[in-house]
């Protein structure tokens, strides 16, 4: 795809709780390219959720349930990107995208580059994206030098897409991730003016909590 990609996050989790049917409903409505959702393990099954917190109190989405309404014909034109939070279920994440038939629109990623590594054992032809966060996350992940690490990692085909904390995001990034002929994707903006910057910068992608701000 051409130009910059709209990407709601968790749906539009401005209008509607994240990870849920209605938010995705309202992401297809508004227009957009991707809807970003989040998968972790949850009492023995797949659900829809940022954190384990989300998942005790707020009755999560089983991810099949989520995909089986994703295969829609509303959703046909937009793309997936499901972040995956934790090692241990890419199997079965990988299972459930190919009897849904999503796994070629599909971009898996995460902040955890073993769910990426065990990905692409499992199934060669998935697309897959390293998530970088703020300072806290990257310490978390002990990343380092993390743009050392993850641009290595786009050269050497080990992911295909870098998905950058928006504050991470400039010029010199940017030329390093095209001269990887990979992707740079900014999450996440709820502001326009923020937007629009990025857009004129020329970051692959841009996601969103309010899909409106992108008109």
């Amino acid at each position: 795809m051409s130009g910059c990609e709209r990407i709601g996050h968790g749906g539009a989790s401005a209008l509607a709780r994240a990870n849920t049917p209605a938010s995705f409903d309202a992401a297809a409505e508004i227009g957009v390219d991707m809807i970003e959702f989040d998968v972790r393990a949850w009492r023995g099954d797949l659900v829809l959720a940022h954190t384990v917190l989300d998942a005790r109190h707020g009755q999560p989405t089983c991810l099949s349930d989520a995909l089986v309404h994703l295969t829609a014909p509303r959703f046909s034109d937009i793309g997936l990107n499901l972040d995956l939070k934790h090692t241990g279920c890419e199997a079965t994440v990988l299972d459930a995208l190919r009897r849904a038939r999503l796994l070629q629109r599909t971009l898996i990623c995460s902040q955890v580059p073993a769910v990426l590594d065990r990905v692409r054992e499992l199934e060669p032809a998935a697309r897959t994206g390293v998530s970088v966060g703020g300072r806290m996350a990257r310490m978390s992940r002990r990343w380092g030098n993390w743009r050392v690490h993850v641009l290595r990692g786009l050269a050497t085909g080990r992911w295909d897409v870098l998905m950058a904390q928006h504050r991470l995001v400039d010029r010199v990034l940017l030329d390093a991730v095209r001269d990887r002929r990979a992707r740079l994707y900014a999450w996440t903006v709820n502001e326009r003016r923020t937007i629009d910057g990025l857009r004129a910068l020329g970051v692959h992608g841009i996601a969103t909590a309010d899909p409106r701000l992108f008109a």
